[in-house]
């Protein structure tokens, strides 16, 4: 895929000490992949090192000399943080000179910097934050996870369709299933945006199954679960913690005895394909939907191959253009 991609190299935890491998990486693999690194010029030609012509003609490193702290307020982000690596490459994206930006900084301010810098698309209210999460037959795309902490049913309904375009898209899914995650299946439970949703749902011309429950999200049985930014962050920040616990309980029950230590090397290759299932790294890489252009959240906290999945995940998107694909659904369904 012939795709340009600017990546934030500042941003996140560990900046462009991950960042810059991580592009290194993506350029080896991808051999029609440009990348365009944002930040210290310095710093991040110090992390790239000698590299063969093939690589070093596909990556560029564009000068920003701010960067935005992962505790800075959006407003601050916006206002004095104008030459931030952040805003420099989501300002990429805008002119054209990249098709996609990834980036591991503060949430609030990268989605402030690109709903400021790339508007909404038609018939958009508010962005929100999907990403994917494991199941027992795959994986599942669930929005909104934290961009939006109270949604109206029309909000829902544009969450919907969002969710349903990204993921036949990128998964070639076709009519991918959507679910209103709620507290019960009935149709008397909710609150009154949840149930004003469901009818909106219900005339929209996506495959709506209904309300799923919480434990409906593991099992596979929906593509696209949707629900406001609050529950949705709970949702995601829960999963997480019992990924973790189950980790540690497994780790523990192994190293208790002699006997557990022996049996832990016979069990060692389903522990393995145990843990990459579950390794969240594989599912790095959120994407800021509902704006005129491609914007994709990585997890402060990534590692190399975590952010490789990021990386990944915007060039699906662009491969899809999924913005363009998300307009047409919504002036279908929407449109006057």
């Amino acid at each position: 895929m012939d795709a340009t991609i600017a990546l934030d190299a500042m941003g996140g935890d560990h900046g462009p000490q991950v960042v810059v491998p991580a592009a290194l990486r993506m350029l080896k693999k991808h051999p029609e992949l440009k990348l365009i690194l944002v930040g210290d010029s310095a710093q991040i030609a110090s992390f790239i090192g000698n590299q063969d012509a093939p690589v070093q003609q596909r990556l560029s490193v564009h000068h920003a000399s701010q960067v935005v702290a992962m505790n800075e307020s959006p407003a601050k982000a916006l206002r004095l943080k104008k030459d931030s690596s952040m805003r420099v490459a989501i300002n990429l994206v805008k002119s054209g000179d990249a098709q996609a930006c990834v980036s591991a900084g503060n949430t609030g301010a990268l989605m402030a910097t690109a709903r400021f810098v790339l508007k909404t698309l038609p018939h958009i209210d508010r962005p929100a934050i999907c990403t994917a999460l494991p199941t027992k037959t795959g994986h599942t795309h669930m929005l909104d996870l934290g961009a939006n902490v109270d949604s109206t049913a029309e909000h829902l309904l544009q969450f919907s369709v969002m969710g349903s375009v990204l993921t036949e898209a990128v998964d070639n899914l076709p009519n991918p299933r959507v679910g209103l995650l709620n507290i019960g299946e009935e149709d008397m439970k909710g609150n009154e945006q949840v149930k004003k949703a469901a009818l909106l749902l219900e005339e929209a011309a996506i495959n709506y199954i209904g309300f799923v429950e919480g434990d409906d999200i593991f099992k596979g049985t929906v593509d696209v679960i949707v629900c406001d930014g609050f529950v949705g962050n709970v949702a995601l920040k829960t999963s997480e913690g019992v990924a973790q616990m189950i980790t540690h309980y497994v780790k523990q029950a192994f190293k208790r005895n002699l006997l557990t230590k022996i049996a832990a090397l016979f069990a060692l290759p389903v522990i393995k394909t145990l843990r990459r299932q579950i390794d969240p790294r594989r599912y790095n890489g959120a994407s800021l939907l509902g704006l005129q252009g491609i914007v994709i959240k990585s997890h402060g906290g990534a590692d190399e191959l975590a952010f490789t999945y990021a990386i990944s995940e915007a060039i699906r998107e662009v491969e899809k253009s999924v913005p363009t694909q998300i307009s047409h659904q919504l002036d279908a369904i929407l449109g006057n």
